[in-house]
């Protein structure tokens, strides 16, 4: 069964970059500052994601096609 995996990083990116948009615009009133690097780290995994999900994807089937040939 084929799943497009990029939209649940995707939408994971989305809601760290959301969280890191509602940090910075509190300011001084973030009780800790390292919260907004776990925001950051958050939406650049999630971006990594989108990006290297599509390429484990094609990787997996190319695998899995040369397994089905028969050997020559």
């Amino acid at each position: 069964m084929r799943t497009d995996d990029r939209v649940p990083a995707a939408l994971g990116a989305v809601c760290w970059a959301i969280a890191l948009v509602v940090l910075l615009l509190l300011g001084d009133r973030v009780p800790d500052p390292r919260w907004l690097w776990v925001c950051g780290a958050g939406t650049a995994l999630g971006a990594f994601g989108i990006w290297y999900v599509p390429r484990l994807q094609r990787k997996r089937a190319e695998d899995e096609e040369r397994r089905a040939r028969p050997p020559a």
